[in-house]
């Protein structure tokens, strides 16, 4: 049987963290093995917001795959490829601009949260603005029936599926499955809190990376936010609202139990609580980090993989956007 088919991606802004990991990279590697799997370092999308400050990108995209393959997604299963080296990505992007609602870009509550959150760039451009359809693009350029993502993507993709549907009732009257139906694949893990409280993201700079030393790690944890009810070490412990508490339960659930039962007793302070969950988090990087050192050694092992993946997502691309002009009648 036919395996249906994804496409999901990231943008190389900077190192992945583990919120990459909770959210999205331990879910696609179990999705390798059920779809056809088109993973996509979205390059384009990250000028988007970067445009005043592209020099880092190159070793960005390089530094994000190299963390994709040594935390398990495998080039024998999946197609990894560069967004900006399949033309037909801003091809789709220009052609559904055309028919897209400005209302719907302007309403898109990511875009709205953005432009109020983010406050050290200038996100007011025409290219930001258009973010979610070139998401579109991305997703219908290769007729992907579904997508695996968070619940802050879920507007996203549903101004995909308007932007589809549209499309479909304009140019293909006669095949109106023409460009597929997207469904979500919500991602089973719960968004994970940064640091300080918040949503882990590069832009609060409240993360731990994937490649970060040790030292550091032990370091940002000791630095966290935690229970902020409990004065003394004799007080009960209110492990729900600790985002220490939250990693036990993304990343060792089988420890989540227990913690909260010594937690809430008062059997451990919050100090040795943050040593215990380094030593964790250390542990579970360490493979990661040493199959990525392996593969440091031989940069054109990676470079091999990128240029297979751009040659099959050219394909498919390219027969999408054949059959596009083909109803536009150009």
């Amino acid at each position: 049987m036919t395996k249906k088919r994804i496409l999901s991606g990231m943008r190389p802004t900077g190192k992945l963290h583990l919120g990459h990991l909770a959210g999205a990279l331990n879910n696609w590697i179990k999705l390798q093995d059920e779809y056809e799997c088109f993973f996509m370092v979205a390059d384009w999308h990250a000028l988007m917001s970067e445009y005043e400050n592209p020099e880092n990108l190159k070793n960005n995209i390089l530094d994000n795959v190299l963390d994709w393959l040594s935390c398990g997604i495998d080039p024998d299963k999946s197609v990894i490829f560069i967004q900006s080296q399949v033309p037909e990505h801003l091809e789709l992007f220009f052609i559904l601009s055309l028919i897209t609602p400005l209302g719907l870009l302007e309403r898109c509550p990511t875009y709205k949260e953005q432009l109020r959150e983010v406050t050290n760039r200038t996100l007011s451009t025409y290219g930001f603005l258009g973010y979610p359809v070139l998401q579109a693009a991305d997703i219908l350029l290769y007729k992907a029936a579904a997508v695996p993502v968070g619940e802050d993507q879920l507007p996203h993709l549903e101004l995909t599926r308007q932007i589809a549907r549209k499309f479909n009732h304009l140019y293909a009257a006669k095949n109106e499955d023409f460009f597929p139906d997207p469904k979500a694949l919500l991602t089973e893990s719960p968004r994970l809190a940064g640091l300080d409280g918040r949503k882990m993201s590069k832009s609060y700079n409240n993360f731990i990376s994937l490649s970060e030393e040790p030292e550091v790690i032990r370091k940002k944890i000791q630095n966290m936010f935690t229970d902020p009810l409990r004065i003394r070490l004799s007080d009960p412990g209110h492990p729900h609202k600790c985002s220490v508490f939250s990693y036990y339960s993304v990343f060792f659930p089988e420890l989540k139990e227990g913690g909260e039962k010594r937690c809430s007793r008062s059997e451990i302070g919050c100090t040795d609580c943050k040593k215990e969950l380094a030593a964790k988090i250390i542990g579970l990087l360490a493979p990661i980090q040493e199959k990525r050192r392996q593969l440091l050694k031989d940069k054109k092992y990676i470079q091999d993989i990128l240029s297979a993946g751009k040659a099959k997502a050219s394909r498919v691309a390219s027969k999408t956007i054949s059959e596009v002009k083909d109803l536009l009648k150009i």
